[in-house]
């Protein structure tokens, strides 16, 4: 009887096993189950499909036991249900171009595919509530099938539903019903298979099985739905966001090596830039927007909000996932970079108001700091940070130097390990280097030089308690490094003194200044034998550099400095070391402020100086007066200046006399030949102009007339600028000095002609002292009939007007100057040039190896004559291989040096 029955049970059809009772389902389910699957796996028809499938899940299902279902059907199931989801995936996209109101046969065909398709997803969902239903505890392995395919349905849908408005060509009006359905049911089954996944349970003690593979299957499929739903439905993107964070730490112990974090945290990271530029566009918007409208304020909230929810969702990930990142450090440092960019004060940020900078910095920027301190301590991230080969594109470069102070503000607190992880060098790799975090400050501060000059401000707070200040760039670097050095370990001294040194020798000027603050500022907060060592090494540098060059600029500004921090008695050491009374030492004393000493020892030292100074001049003044003694000539002669800027009060009557003697001496040997043919000469100019200057009141009408003369001629010849410079400032101290009847007609017309020469220069700078030069000279002259004719034209007349009013400068809107410092940034960026001893030596001031060649009349009879000279020395010297010398040879070798020396003083001035 009951194997009657059981045959009767199968062939009983579709439509009646619908309307079975649940009890008669129980029973015949031995039966009529496998011929269900059978007819499943072999009908053609997707309707039958779909319609057995239902049977299957709605009657028969909850008759199933649940330890077995995977086997009885699951995996015999769902594999060609997916299939026959993907088939008419293709069928819908294939035939939806064909869409139209007036073709119902495709319209018809299309919506019926569409609700085969709702009703597909509703199957699936049935299968998951019944698995979430009978079951407390889901051990993965035993509904395996379910998950994976459901999932893949999921992405699909949505996929689907994304790309609707391309896939139906602007006929999507006829079918938006249906694909909203389509989404729902879509949403509905992924939230109830998060409430099964969330109820499945893993051994931690197994750390290899189909459990854990299937797990991370599943994370990494509700990854790539992310990426799908991201700008479809917020809070759903976010609450599987949520989802996948709160699996993954769930199950950390025994997946944590089977995830690929990398991918994890690139899309989070994508995420949160993607939210975080729709936040600032819509902030953007509301800037320039009149009205406030409440409508996008709370888009703009609720888009924050999900910013701050990404960001806490990737502190929470990398805190707990921290060892296997080393391949997302580059992603999370770009992350950092990409967020400042986009944010004021950048050159590069959106345009949006105080309130919502204030809001986006308090949900959402405070979140980033807490990342960075999350990762100190960790080697790759400071391999990224510090790579010696990072080359990051403009708009990059001033969040990095950012970051960079972050970091050093974090480290004090960090352990002594973390401190000299960042602060030493390290050889990565053959191909990469570390380099220290100072190097690094410095390294990046110069390549901010579009901040720097705009400048931009950042906003601080001095001191607690206090309201925020806006600082410039400079000063937060300045600050911050100060604040670390003060807080550094002793074990890392010798990387702060190499990092400033390199610093101060930087071919950037502001770098180089950032890095003589904060060496100042170590001189005061040092002991004072610090400081005394520091001021005798910078000393012993500025001796030894090889000439003239933006290193020893830079040394000399450094010693004027850190020579005021030192106390009088390490002062009396120091000038007992460097007595200004040895001539060598002079080239130390140009350098320094008198003003840094006490009264006494002011007068004595700055008396030691002139004296030596005078000296030095006097001998050269007897001597051969050869090229190659002119440079320590001019060092001198800028000693003696540094006596008059700082200590003129020191010098008595006597003292005075004798330097401007000297002065008036060497301006006598001086001719526009020599000063427009070597570069030395050049400079013994530019020295000797603020020298006489500074005794105008008391200089021989007649040598002023022959200075300006002199000015008149070489201006006429276009000298290089900062003999020019040297010009004007000579000019100006004019103003002070009555011109007698007598003279007046030798000094003033060339007194207009230079003015006229410099006020219609065209080079910015130039132009700019030679107004100020003009307007002191006017202000102070009692020959005011001499200031019109200075102004040769009606456009240098206009430009000192302007001058004089303030006006004529260009309207520059802040918007505008932002822009134009942005696009300067681009066009002219290149990281400068390390300049070598090599190259400084090269770059020095020094005489021209070679004259530009002029074809003369005697130039053959010349090189005839030294030819037969040299041919008779190298006689001489052969003979004295062969034979020892007769005793007057050397008294005839004496008369001949005399005649060379007298022969190349002849060369050298120009003398007949």
């Amino acid at each position: 009887m009951s194997q009657e029955r059981a045959v009767t049970a199968s062939a009983v059809p579709l439509e009646e096993l619908s309307s079975w009772p649940e009890e008669l389902c129980r029973r015949e389910l031995p039966s009529v189950l496998p011929r269900l699957l059978s007819m499943y796996q072999h009908s053609d028809s997707w309707i039958e499909h779909i319609q057995i499938l239902k049977i299957i899940v709605e009657m028969f299902l909850p008759h199933m036991n649940h330890l077995t279902l995977e086997q009885t059907f699951f995996s015999q199931v769902l594999p060609k249900t997916v299939r026959l989801f993907d088939d008419m995936m293709y069928e819908l996209t294939s035939q939806a171009r064909g869409l139209s109101s007036q073709n119902l046969e495709i319209q018809t065909t299309l919506r019926n595919i569409l609700q085969t398709m709702v009703q597909l997803l509703g199957a699936l969902t049935g299968c998951v509530q019944h698995v979430c239903a009978t079951q407390e505890s889901i051990i993965l392995e035993n509904i395996h099938s379910l998950p994976s395919s459901v999932l893949h349905v999921i992405k699909s849908t949505f996929i689907h539903c994304k790309n609707s408005e391309s896939v139906y060509s602007g006929r999507l009006h006829l079918v938006s019903d249906l694909l909203q359905a389509l989404f729902k049911e879509a949403y509905s089954l992924q939230k109830q298979l998060m409430e099964l996944l969330d109820m499945v349970c893993m051994d931690p003690l197994i750390d290899e099985n189909d459990d854990i593979l299937n797990m991370v299957v599943v994370i990494h499929s509700l990854l790539d739905i992310c990426s799908v739903i991201s700008s479809m439905d917020h809070a759903f993107h976010a609450n599987t966001w949520k989802f996948i964070i709160k699996q993954s730490l769930k199950h950390q112990s025994v997946i944590k090596s089977q995830l690929k974090h990398k991918d994890i945290i690139t899309s989070l990271c994508e995420d949160i830039l993607f939210s975080f530029h729709s936040c600032l566009q819509l902030a953007e918007q509301m800037t320039q927007s009149d009205a406030q409208d409440n409508t996008d304020y709370r888009l703009f909230q609720k888009t924050l909000k999900l910013c701050r929810f990404f960001a806490n969702s990737l502190l929470h990930y990398t805190k707990e996932f921290l060892p296997f990142l080393s391949d997302s450090c580059c992603t999370l440092h770009q992350l950092y970079l990409q967020v400042h960019s986009k944010f004021p004060p950048s050159l590069y940020a959106a345009g949006i108001s105080k309130a919502q900078q204030e809001e986006i910095a308090g949900a959402f920027l405070v979140t980033l700091d807490p990342l960075v301190s999350q990762l100190l301590k960790f080697q790759p991230f400071v391999e990224v940070v510090l790579d010696s080969k990072l080359e990051l594109p403009c708009e990059l470069q001033f969040p990095q130097c950012l970051l960079l102070v972050v970091i050093m503000d974090e480290l004090p607190s960090q352990p002594e390990d973390v401190q000299t992880l960042w602060c030493t060098e390290s050889q990565v790799s053959e191909a990469t280097t570390r380099v220290s975090l100072l190097k690094a400050i410095f390294s990046s501060f110069e390549q901010c030089s579009g901040e720097l000059s705009l400048p931009v401000h950042l906003q601080e707070v001095k001191s607690k308690g206090q309201t925020e200040v806006a600082v410039t760039l400079y000063q937060h670097v300045c600050v911050h490094l100060c604040t670390f050095i003060a807080s550094l370990h002793p074990s890392l001294f010798p990387e702060l003194d190499t990092a400033l040194l390199n610093a101060v020798l930087s071919a950037n000027m502001i770098t180089s200044l950032l890095a003589m603050d904060a060496w100042c500022f170590l001189a005061r907060y040092g002991t004072a034998e610090l400081c005394a060592h520091h001021v005798t090494i910078v000393a012993h540098l500025i001796k030894s550099c090889p000439g003239e060059c933006h290193q020893l600029t830079s040394l000399s500004v450094l010693l004027r400095r850190l020579f005021f921090f030192m106390t009088p008695p390490q002062q009396v050491e120091f000038i007992q070391k460097f007595s200004p009374k040895e001539a060598e030492n002079l080239l130390l004393w140009q350098y320094i402020s008198f003003q840094a000493l006490p009264a006494e020892l002011r007068t004595q030292t700055a008396l030691e100086v002139s004296r030596s100074g005078t000296a030095q001049c006097r001998k050269w003044l007897s001597s051969s007066r050869t090229l190659g003694e002119l440079e320590a000539l001019n060092t001198v002669l800028s000693a003696l200046l540094a006596v008059c800027n700082s200590a003129s009060e020191a010098l008595d009557m006597g003292q005075q006399t004798a330097v401007k003697e000297v002065g008036s001496q060497l301006w006598a040997l001086l001719n526009i030949k020599l000063v427009t043919g070597q570069p030395y000469v050049q400079q013994t100019l530019c020295l000797l102009l603020p020298l006489l200057g500074f005794f105008i009141q008391t200089l021989d009408p007649q040598l002023v007339s022959q200075v300006i003369t002199l000015q008149t001629s070489l201006l006429k010849s276009e000298p290089p600028d900062h003999v020019r410079l040297a010009v004007l400032d000579f000019l100006s101290s004019l103003g002070k000095l009555f011109i007698p009847q007598a003279i007046q007609d030798k000094i003033l017309p060339h007194l207009s002609s230079v003015f006229a020469l410099l006020l219609a220069d065209r080079n910015w700078l130039l132009e700019q002292h030679s107004l100020e030069a003009f307007t002191q000279f006017a202000e102070g002259t009692n020959h005011e009939e001499i200031v019109p004719q200075c102004l040769s034209s009606e456009e240098t007349k206009k430009k000192v007007v302007s001058f004089l009013e303030k006006t004529g400068f260009v309207d520059e809107t802040a918007a505008a100057r932002v822009e134009r410092v942005r696009q300067e940034k681009g066009t002219f960026w290149e990281p400068f040039a390390k300049v070598t001893v090599e190259e400084a030596k090269k770059s020095s001031l020094q005489p021209s190896a070679k004259r530009a060649r002029h074809e003369l009349p005697l130039e053959e009879e010349y090189r005839s004559a030294l030819q037969a000279a040299t041919a008779a020395l190298e006689a001489i010297e052969l003979l004295l291989q062969k034979s020892p010398p007769p005793d007057w040879l050397l008294t005839k070798m004496e008369t001949l040096q005399e005649r060379i020396d007298k022969l190349k003083h002849h060369v050298f001035w120009g003398e007949n």
